[in-house]
């Protein structure tokens, strides 16, 4: 990109909240944030949020875009009447909502950017953080629920919906008969290694459960077998975790990477010769994002400049 960006509005539309901003970019070019919860009534928080944006548009000057990255799974096809709704998500109350209609209604003859969460983070991480100057990665995150984007040749890929990473079946850890906590899949990746599933496994929320606590082990496992299944079908030059669980309470964030290479790297059993994927490469291969917390939102942004542009 060329010159100063223009400043728009990102919404990082999420199943617990909706974080907001104004700006052109992250750090001291986002001018204003704010997040509000999500709740069960997709008319009060869009209304939260559309008042909200155009209150800093009145402060900050005309937004040329709104970008938003959506919990789903979401409608892509713009040639379908269902073009920027949420469709099958089991959240009371979000069936149907039609995100990008209440942007379009409030903001009309603006562009408005919209893709998945994580894919928005993906692109967010690629334009600002751990996936500059990489064209082939994948962007993980790990908290309520598990998702992933992915970008190849420096596109976001999409494809028959968009990736449902967090519901492909994850081989467990061996010996671990937790009956996983999924709601649609039970023992899929989510309901193995998100956090509801840590909290049932350990019988309390994922930042207290102790370092030396046996869930810890039965989630590494699967998650490396994870990692490596999607290091054998996409072949990326990189993995970018994020998300609530990567801190792993008193296990720790470093503890919680270090295990998770070792893990992968074991479930990949060489089979994959690559420095990348060997000492000291995998540090640089499965990285905790740049942007930390705010790749969401930086994705929402990114996406909205490039509404803008036209792209």
């Amino acid at each position: 990109m060329t010159g100063s960006p223009p400043i728009v509005g990102a919404v990082e539309a999420g199943g617990t909240k909706f974080v907001c901003a104004v700006g052109r970019g992250p750090g001291a070019a986002m001018l204003a944030r704010e997040q509000f919860a999500t709740g069960d009534d997709p008319a009060k928080v869009l209304g939260q949020v559309t008042a909200w944006l155009a209150a800093q548009e009145a402060r900050h000057g005309s937004l040329a875009a709104v970008g938003v990255a959506s919990f789903g799974p979401v409608c892509l096809d713009r040639q379908s009447p269902a073009y920027g709704r949420i469709t099958t998500t089991p959240k009371p109350g979000w069936r149907d909502a039609d995100i990008v209609g209440a942007m379009r209604r409030a903001f009309p003859g603006r562009p408005v950017g919209f893709d998945t969460d994580v894919n928005g983070a993906a692109l967010g991480e690629h334009r600002w953080g751990a996936a500059r100057g990489v064209d082939d990665f994948v962007y993980l995150t790990v908290g309520t629920g598990i998702g992933g984007g992915a970008m190849a040749n420096g596109r976001l890929v999409h494809g028959l919906l968009h990736p449902e990473m967090g519901h492909m079946p994850v081989a467990p850890a061996a010996g671990d008969g937790f009956a996983g906590a999924c709601a649609i899949h039970g023992r899929c990746w989510e309901g193995l290694c998100a956090g509801p599933a840590i909290a049932a496994r350990a019988g309390m929320p994922a930042e207290l459960v102790p370092a030396d606590h046996p869930a810890w082990d039965a989630v590494l496992g699967a998650m490396s077998n994870a990692l490596a299944a999607i290091t054998c079908v996409l072949s990326p030059r990189r993995i970018v975790l994020g998300g609530s669980v990567r801190r792993a309470g008193t296990l720790g964030e470093a503890e919680f990477f270090a295990r998770l290479r070792a893990g992968t790297q074991r479930a990949l059993a060489g089979y994959l010769d690559t420095p990348a994927l060997r000492e000291p490469g995998i540090a640089e291969f499965i990285v905790p994002p740049a942007l930390g917390d705010d790749a969401g939102v930086c994705g929402a942004m990114a996406l909205a400049q490039d509404a803008a542009a036209g792209r």
